[in-house]
């Protein structure tokens, strides 16, 4: 009888062979490269819900019929055309001028941007921008910023588009024996301010909006100085058809 603990001598190695190791540690890092040149800027997400659109019955996603931007019998028009895709790839556009043309004020956290509902925002650090409990706009630091704006706001692509400035505080109370009231009256005159500025760069005044929201729209709850800081900004808005 063969001893069951003798190896057969024909036998291969058990476990893979040692240069999978090597291989491995080539597809690993080749998939870290491609990450890295990945760049999120470059995303249309028109594109990408088309995409996740034309998949039918994958879960909870209803899809679409097509991918293509063929003629579309019931409309007489192609996809690429409709008023709604045009407005989207604007808005792509927009934004991914913005993370190029602020990239510096994005890592260094005094300008924030992102998309909801109502379109395209960009937030202002109010203490980066603004003095202490104050409506008067830091142009020292300001300026670069506010000039690079107004380029993006009269750019050909924003012809016709309105706009929203909001002004939004912390929850602490202004000073009683100061110049504002409440937080109101500061958030609404950060953001008149802002306009004021823009327009002497050369924006269209009756292209804006302007609102004050005061502590009522908190990013977050604030349970920190830092949470709190993070709640004072204005937003700079790209409506969208939606929110006009």
């Amino acid at each position: 009888m063969a001893d069951p603990n003798k190896k057969c001598p024909e036998c291969p190695p058990e476990g893979a062979p040692a240069w999978m190791n090597t291989y491995g540690d080539m597809v690993t890092l080749l998939l870290c490269f491609f990450v890295l040149l990945y760049n999120v800027a470059e995303v249309e997400t028109t594109k990408l819900q088309g995409v996740i659109g034309a998949f039918m019955g994958m879960g909870n996603l209803m899809g679409g019929n097509t991918l293509e931007s063929g003629q579309l019998a019931e409309l007489g028009n192609t996809i690429d055309s409709l008023p709604s895709m045009r407005s989207a790839r604007t808005l792509d556009q927009a934004r991914r001028k913005a993370v190029t043309e602020f990239q510096p004020e994005i890592r260094t956290m005094k300008v924030r941007i992102q998309e909801d509902e109502r379109g395209l925002i960009i937030s202002l650090a109010a203490d980066a921008y603004f003095r202490t409990a104050s409506a008067e706009i830091n142009m020292d630091q300001a300026r670069s910023v506010l000039v690079r704006l107004t380029d993006l706001l009269t750019s050909p692509a924003m012809g016709g588009r309105k706009f929203r400035i909001e002004g939004h505080t912390d929850g602490s109370p202004t000073d009683p024996a100061g110049r504002w009231r409440s937080n109101w009256e500061l958030s609404v005159a950060r953001s008149v301010n802002v306009l004021h500025r823009l327009a002497e760069y050369g924006v269209d005044e009756n292209q804006f909006q302007v609102a004050g929201f005061g502590s009522t729209v908190p990013l977050m709850s604030e349970t920190s100085p830092e949470a709190a800081a993070y709640n004072r900004r204005v937003d700079i808005i790209i409506l969208s058809d939606g929110h006009l």
